[in-house]
Order: C-alpha cells, then sequence, then structure tokens
C-alpha cells in the first residue's frame, strides 16, 4: 500500500470517527434515581433537572435528596460512556485519532 492510500484512509477513518462523536454529542441521555431525573448530551452538558418528589422536603430528605442527585447523574453518565464505547470502542486502539 503507497503512502498516498495510507493517508486517504486514514482520513476517511478520522471522518467517520468525529461523524460518529457529534452523533453522541447531539443525542440526551436521562438520568433517574427515585425522586430525580436529569437529562445530559453527549458532552456531558447539563440539559435538564427536575425533582420529582411533591410536597415539602424534610431536613433528613434533604441528605437522600442529594444523595439521589448524585446517582441520577451517574446513571446518565454511563447511558454517555456505554453509547461512546458502542459506537467508537472500535476505535479505542487508535487513541491519538480520538
Amino acid at each position: 500500500m503507497n503512502m498516498q492510500n495510507l493517508m486517504a484512509q486514514a482520513q476517511r477513518l478520522q471522518r467517520e470517527i468525529t461523524k460518529k462523536k457529534e452523533e453522541i454529542d447531539k443525542e440526551i441521555f436521562p438520568g433517574k434515581y427515585e425522586w430525580v431525573e436529569v437529562t445530559f448530551n453527549g458532552k456531558k452538558e447539563l440539559k435538564s433537572f427536575k425533582i420529582t418528589k411533591e410536597g415539602d422536603i424534610s431536613a433528613e430528605d434533604k441528605e437522600m435528596l442529594e444523595d439521589m442527585i448524585l446517582l441520577a447523574i451517574k446513571d446518565a453518565f454511563k447511558k454517555i460512556d456505554e453509547e461512546t464505547e458502542k459506537k467508537l470502542g472500535q476505535y479505542s486502539a487508535m487513541s491519538g485519532l480520538m
């Protein structure tokens, strides 16, 4: 294989990786745990945050709610990471391209 073909193949691969990453970045990933719902885009930017519990929140519930917020965020991030691995995992050996 000559150098020109190799460069063309590398450029096609880079375009493919970029396209898949852009697809992931545009997707919305929900995270949910008990009274908390969050959504992030594939860049892990918070798009929405909602507390679904009705009524007053006691001091005891406040601490539990803080834990639920963290768990909902972790749930959304896990989904983003799984989608990224699904779409881009095959390229992970080429770390300089991502």
